[in-house]
């Protein structure tokens, strides 16, 4: 009894020790609890700024730009043909591919002998229908001197006649004598008939020959032209290309010799969409003289020529779309008729209108604008031209307010944002970076520096070195082009 007594005591410490340390572990486990919680709710969550570049919306005045492509022309390319077969004798000076000709002067002469034998028996021709003429003018004088004649042995049967009748009515005369001398007037008056065929025979020969000789003289200026057409003549300067005669060789009647074009007489065509071609008219439906700037860019460099729209094409065309339209050059050096280009069009001016960068422009016309506290408002702006990395907008509604410059998926209305303003002494220079000049002048050291360069440079088209080459030996070369060329130098 006394060992279970003892053994029930310790199982009962045992199991209040137990019960004491678990107590123990709920107390320590809850106290740790509340103390983390106390913690995590002594840190709230901070919001998150985002930095963004923002412009401020200033409306103005702008002149859209569109760009196309387009071929440049000549506007005065005429085709030289033989307009008479034989053999050419004699080219002219320069008549070769690429050749300068003067107005005026002679390109291809062909052989002139046979031209020259037919314009000698026209000659011929005309001397002798000249002669018939004379003749003929001589004939009709002494028929008209016949019947003359014919007419005054005419009236003296007829005094006669009168004569033998009043003798006979006075009984002294014979009706055998009258009846002799009516004879005899009748035999003059069929010979005035006569006489007056005659005449009328010499008239009709005289106009005959008169018409035979008109007929030689026309001839005669036909066999003359022909001997001038042997000899070909430029119709105005220019440069000669597609040249295929050579001295000795046999060419036919309207055969091509070569093509005459003129490189001053420039002009750019390219096709714009229906759209961009309505921008371009004006209140009564023509189409507006806008600047144009045509540039060519060759192996990284540029050549740039300026003009001016002057019409459009009558039509469409078969399987074509827009219109065709065609821009004068006023000057254009080192370019050449074939030259593909890239056209840039100055539109007329819009008032009233903010430039911002493409990227602030959602698809669906809504930009994000810095509110109160440097949050952002989604505001919808009507676009009046997208054109290239830039938009413009109708800035009535956001004038003077700030926009995003570019849109990214973490921005959105009522986030709060950190923005970052352009410096206006970097736009400063930037402006005054765009207002330097696009023509310098080169000092003479520099200029044949760079003339060798290019001349060493045999990657370059020899067409390309050319034009490149007269550029730089002007007394002012394109500033971009010096630029790229010292570039490469690396100097």
């Amino acid at each position: 009894m006394r060992f279970l007594r003892r053994s029930l005591t310790g199982l009962f410490l045992a199991a209040l020790t137990v019960t004491a340390l678990g107590f123990a572990a709920y107390v320590v486990r809850d106290a740790v609890e509340t103390r983390m919680s106390r913690e995590s709710g002594s840190m709230p969550a901070r919001e998150r700024v985002y930095s963004v570049n923002v412009v401020t919306v200033t409306g103005g005045t702008v002149a859209p730009v569109l760009e196309a492509f387009g071929e440049v022309q000549s506007r005065r390319t005429l085709e030289i043909r033989a307009r008479t077969g034989g053999t050419v004798v004699e080219l002219g000076d320069n008549f070769i591919e690429g050749g300068r000709v003067e107005q005026g002067q002679m390109l291809v002469t062909i052989d002139p002998t046979d031209l020259e034998d037919a314009v000698s028996l026209a000659r011929a021709d005309l001397a002798e229908a000249e002669a018939e003429v004379s003749d003929a003018e001589a004939a009709l004088i002494l028929e008209q001197d016949d019947l003359a004649s014919a007419r005054r042995q005419y009236e003296l049967r007829q005094t006669a006649v009168s004569r033998q009748q009043d003798l006979l009515d006075r009984g002294v005369g014979l009706a055998a004598e009258l009846e002799n001398a009516r004879l005899s007037e009748s035999s003059a008056e069929q010979a005035v008939l006569a006489a007056r065929s005659n005449v009328n025979a010499a008239r009709a020969r005289v106009s005959s020959s008169e018409i035979a000789l008109e007929r030689a003289r026309i001839a005669l200026n036909e066999a003359e032209r022909r001997l001038a057409e042997a000899t070909i003549t430029a119709e105005f300067t220019g440069a000669l290309a597609d040249v295929a005669a050579l001295q000795g060789r046999l060419v036919t009647a309207n055969e091509q010799l070569a093509t005459l074009v003129d490189p001053d007489a420039l002009e750019v065509s390219f096709r714009l969409s229906t759209a961009q071609y309505a921008r371009l008219l004006d209140g009564d439906g023509d189409l507006v003289p806008a600047d144009v700037t045509a540039s060519l860019d060759l192996s990284g460099f540029n050549l740039v020529a300026t003009g001016t729209i002057a019409r459009e094409s009558a039509a469409v065309g078969d399987g074509q779309t827009g219109r065709l339209i065609f821009a004068t050059l006023s000057s254009a050096p080192g370019f050449r008729p074939g030259d593909f280009v890239t056209v840039t069009i100055r539109e007329p001016e819009i008032t009233g209108v903010a430039e911002l960068p493409a990227s602030a422009v959602s698809s669906s016309g809504t930009v994000l604008v810095l509110g109160d506290e440097d949050r952002l408002e989604e505001v919808t702006v009507t676009v009046a031209r997208r054109q290239g990395d830039t938009v413009l907008i109708e800035a009535a509604q956001l004038e003077g307010r700030e926009v995003v410059e570019e849109r990214t998926p973490t921005l959105g209305a009522g986030i709060r944002v950190r923005p970052q303003r352009t410096d206006p002494q970097a736009g400063e220079a930037a402006a005054e970076a765009a207002d330097a000049p696009s023509m310098i002048a080169l000092d003479d050291d520099r200029r044949t520096r760079l003339i060798s360069f290019v001349e060493g440079n045999q990657m370059l088209p020899t067409d390309a070195r050319e034009r490149i080459l007269t550029q730089l030996r002007k007394p002012e070369v394109p500033a971009r082009m010096v630029e790229r060329i010292e570039s490469r130098m690396g100097g």
